[in-house]
């Protein structure tokens, strides 16, 4: 039998690593089935943007650290988790919310986002000065969408397609609401102009803490299992440099100077490879 190509085993190889990354797989979890029955169809705006693997990296960084200036997002990390023990096991369990809703078959994206439901429904308590807060707060929700979605699509265009049509950027928005809706999130947004004023009205939920500060300094510098920290350095520079001004100051974060043009660079290289990896090119 011919032997296997060395560029195809080395194909295997980095595919393998990188689900080691995000599944489970010592406890027998398989990355998420792609269906021709998922909520979205094949090839569409929100499809493209959540399969490229870097960009949501990146925008998953950036969102984290947006949605933890919220202080009832915050606190409920703060109470209800055990994040700093297990920093990529939450991630992980995002990005696989993320997948599921996305590609995965209708009917189990619908059971991901009642699941969600049953635990959000689960988790409130009291700001330190006595404020009442829940999971379920409809502004909240909206608040965590708008930080993932304009997110995931501000890191797809800056690695991966800066010519995006506006209208399927749009439609990217339209899409994603679906999701957010179905969770409980109002007000939500439909398309960019809708997601730039949802941001600016709900700035002013926001507020600097400690306690902010230090999920952002664990979010920055945790060794998911199986990533080189080099790697993670990289992705989390990338995250900094597309936060928003405020939200830097509010995090105490500098934007990197001369040192985000590697790491750009680098981070554009290997979004590349890792496309090439899962035949997205």
């Amino acid at each position: 039998m011919p032997q296997e190509p060395l560029s195809e085993k080395l194909r295997l190889k980095l595919v393998e690593r990188v689900r080691s990354v995000f599944n489970d797989v010592e406890g027998g979890e398989q990355p998420v089935p792609v269906s021709d029955e998922a909520l979205f169809a094949k090839d569409s705006p929100i499809r493209l943007v959540h399969a490229d693997i870097v960009g949501m990296m990146v925008g998953g960084i950036r969102s984290l650290l947006l949605q933890m200036l919220h202080p009832h997002a915050l606190q409920g990390v703060l109470d209800h988790s055990n994040f700093r023990e297990d920093m990529h096991g939450r991630l992980r369990r995002t990005a696989r919310f993320i997948a599921v809703t996305t590609f995965g078959h209708r009917d189990d994206a619908h059971a991901a986002i009642e699941r969600v439901n049953r635990i959000h429904a689960a988790v409130g308590g009291t700001l330190p000065d006595g404020t009442r807060y829940e999971a379920t707060d409809p502004r909240t929700l909206a608040w965590v969408h708008v930080a993932e979605a304009t997110s995931f699509l501000a890191a797809y265009l800056r690695h991966v397609r800066p010519d995006m049509p506006g209208h399927e950027q749009d439609e990217y928005y339209r899409q994603f609401a679906i999701i957010a809706r179905s969770l409980g999130a109002d007000p939500v947004p439909l398309d960019r102009r809708e997601a730039e004023v949802l941001f600016r009205d709900l700035r002013s939920d926001l507020r600097a803490s400690p306690e902010a500060r230090e999920v952002a300094r664990l979010v920055l510098t945790q060794k998911p299992q199986g990533a080189p920290p080099a790697v993670q350095a990289l992705l989390g520079a990338e995250a900094v440099a597309l936060l928003p001004p405020f939200a830097r100051s509010m995090l105490g974060l500098e934007r990197p100077g001369l040192a985000a043009f590697p790491a750009r660079a680098a981070t554009w290289g290997m979004g590349r490879t890792l496309r090439w990896a899962f035949r997205q090119t």
